[in-house]
C-alpha cells in the first residue's frame, strides 16, 4: 500500500478531450438525406453525396453551422469572421470518399473555456464542424466473420469540441463532460444520447513528472467511448498502465487505443497520427465562409439561459438550496415545469413545490402542472395539526351562535361563513373540502 502511494506522487496525469456531438438536424451535413438514421434499415438513408460517388457536390447545412456556433458561444468561444472547410484525408472502410469534410486551421469557434467546481478553468481550443462517418458492423454471415458497412450515419452533422490538456483526473473529466452534455441538451441541438452514439468521447492521456511543467512528448488517445463510466475506467487504467511503463525505464508509445470492457483494459489499435498525416487542404467544393458582425450578433441574441445561469437565478430568486437548484436545473424541462408551478401556485411555498418535484420524482412528461398543484394543496392542507383544527372549530362555533343556529335550521349556505372564520383563526391555508367535513361533523355534535 505504501509503495502505491509513493508511485502516485511521482507523476501528474495530463489529459485532453475530444468530444463529438451529433446534431439533430432533419437532414445531413452536405446533402438532403434524412439524418434520423438510428435503428433504420442499413443503407436506406443514402445518396450520391454521402456515399462519395464521383461528381457529387456537397452543399453545407446552414442550420448545422448555426447550431455549431451556438455551442461555441455557450462554451465562451470567440467566433472568427472567416472560416472554411477542409479535407481530412485518410483511408478507412467507413469513409467512402477516402476523406472527411472537416475543419482544420479556421474553425467556426475557438478559444473558449468552461469552469468546473474546483475553480479550474478548462480551456477549449476549438469547436468545429464536420461530417460523421459510416458505421462498421461486425457479424457472422454463412459462418464467416465479416465486417459490414452501414452508410446511414455517413454525412450526419458532427460537432467536435477539443480542449487543451488541462485535466488532471478522471473526476475533472466527468464533471466537464456532464456540463457539455447538459449545455447541448439545453440548446436543443442534440440529444447527446451516448447509447445511440449522439455523443462520443475521446480522451488523450499522458503522464509527466510532478516537478516538470512541460507537456509530455507523447499522448495516448482512446477512441469512441460511449459512457461516462467507461471514460472514468479508461483514464484510470491508462494512468496505471503508463506508470508501469515509466517504472520499467521506458516511455509509453504514442498510439490510438480502444476500451475493451470485457477485460477492463485498453487495447492497442494503431500508431497515433499527427495533423500532417491527414494531409489537410481546403475543401475545393465549398467556398470559404465570411461572417459579418451583425450575423454573429444575431446568433448571440438567440442564446437561451444556460444551466449555470439558471442554477444561480433559482437559488437567488426562490431561495433554493444548492442541492435543490442543481436537481431542478439538471434538465431544462424540469426547471421550466418548476417555475410554471410556482407561478400558478402563489399560496404554496416554493420549497414545498421543489420538494414534491424532487422527492416524489414527479413524471413531468405526464403530470400537468395544474394537477400537481391540486395534489400539493390537498396534502399540504391535510397535514395541519388535528388538535389545532378542532380547537379553532370549537372557538368559531362558540363565538358565532346565530350562524350555527341558522345552519341547524336549514340555512346550509352559512357554512362558508363559518369556514372563513376557522381559516382566519388558523392563519394557514387548508383545503376547503377537508375543512367542511370537519366543521359539519363538529356542528352535528354540538349542543343546541
Amino acid at each position: 500500500m505504501e509503495k502505491k502511494k509513493t508511485i502516485a506522487m511521482r507523476y501528474t496525469p495530463v489529459i485532453g478531450l475530444e468530444v463529438h456531438v451529433e446534431l439533430k438536424t432533419r437532414s445531413k451535413m452536405f446533402c438532403a438525406c434524412s439524418a434520423d438514421y438510428f435503428g433504420r434499415e442499413p443503407n436506406t438513408h443514402t445518396c450520391p453525396v454521402c456515399l462519395g460517388l464521383p461528381g457529387a457536390l456537397p452543399v453545407p447545412n446552414k442550420k448545422a453551422i448555426d447550431w455549431c456556433i451556438l455551442i461555441g458561444l455557450a462554451l465562451n468561444c470567440d467566433i472568427p469572421l472567416f472560416s472554411k472547410f477542409d479535407r481530412k484525408n485518410y483511408f478507412y472502410p467507413d469513409l467512402s470518399k477516402g476523406y472527411q469534410i472537416s475543419q482544420y486551421d479556421e474553425p467556426f469557434c475557438k478559444n473558449g473555456h468552461v469552469k468546473i467546481s474546483n475553480g479550474k478553468r478548462i480551456n477549449i481550443r476549438r469547436v468545429h464542424m464536420e461530417e460523421d462517418t459510416g458505421k462498421l458492423i461486425h457479424e457472422a454471415v454463412d459462418d464467416q466473420k465479416v465486417s459490414l458497412i452501414d452508410f446511414n450515419r455517413s454525412g450526419v452533422p458532427l460537432v467536435e469540441i477539443v480542449t487543451e490538456p488541462d485535466f488532471e483526473s478522471a473526476e475533472e473529466v466527468i464533471e466537464y463532460l456532464k456540463t457539455v452534455q447538459q449545455i447541448v441538451r439545453y440548446l436543443e441541438v442534440s440529444n447527446a444520447d451516448m447509447e445511440k452514439g449522439n455523443m462520443r468521447l475521446e480522451p488523450n492521456i499522458s503522464l509527466r513528472k510532478i516537478k516538470n511543467s512541460d507537456l509530455p512528448k507523447y499522448k495516448v488517445e482512446v477512441k469512441n467511448i460511449n459512457s461516462f463510466k467507461f471514460v472514468e475506467k479508461t483514464i484510470n487504467f491508462e494512468i496505471e498502465r503508463q506508470k508501469k511503463i515509466f517504472e520499467g525505464g521506458k516511455t509509453p508509445v504514442q498510439e490510438t487505443r480502444g476500451w475493451g470492457e470485457a477485460k477492463g483494459e485498453t487495447i492497442s489499435q494503431r500508431s497515433k497520427e499527427e495533423a500532417h498525416d491527414y494531409r489537410y487542404f481546403p475543401e475545393p467544393d465549398i467556398p470559404p465562409i465570411h461572417w459579418t458582425e451583425s450575423q454573429v450578433s444575431h446568433l448571440k441574441s438567440q442564446m437561451i439561459e444556460l444551466p449555470q445561469t439558471k442554477f444561480d437565478r433559482l437559488r437567488r430568486v426562490y431561495g433554493l438550496s444548492d442541492y435543490d437548484a442543481e436537481i431542478l436545473t439538471k434538465e431544462k424541462k424540469t426547471a421550466i415545469y418548476f417555475e410554471e408551478a410556482v407561478r400558478l401556485a402563489k399560496a404554496i411555498p416554493t420549497k414545498t413545490i421543489a420538494n414534491w418535484i424532487i422527492n416524489k420524482r414527479i413524471d413531468i412528461q405526464n403530470e400537468s402542472v395544474g394537477r400537481l398543484i391540486k395534489q400539493i394543496s390537498m396534502s399540504h392542507s391535510s397535514s395541519i395539526d388535528e388538535s389545532k383544527l378542532q380547537s379553532a372549530i370549537k372557538d368559531v362555533i362558540k363565538d358565532n351562535e346565530k350562524a350555527v343556529n341558522d345552519y341547524k335550521n336549514g340555512k346550509t349556505s352559512v357554512i362558508m361563513f363559518l369556514i372563513g372564520n376557522v381559516m382566519r383563526k388558523l392563519k394557514t391555508k387548508i383545503n376547503p373540502s377537508i375543512m367542511k367535513i370537519a366543521l359539519e361533523k363538529a356542528l352535528r355534535n354540538s349542543n343546541g
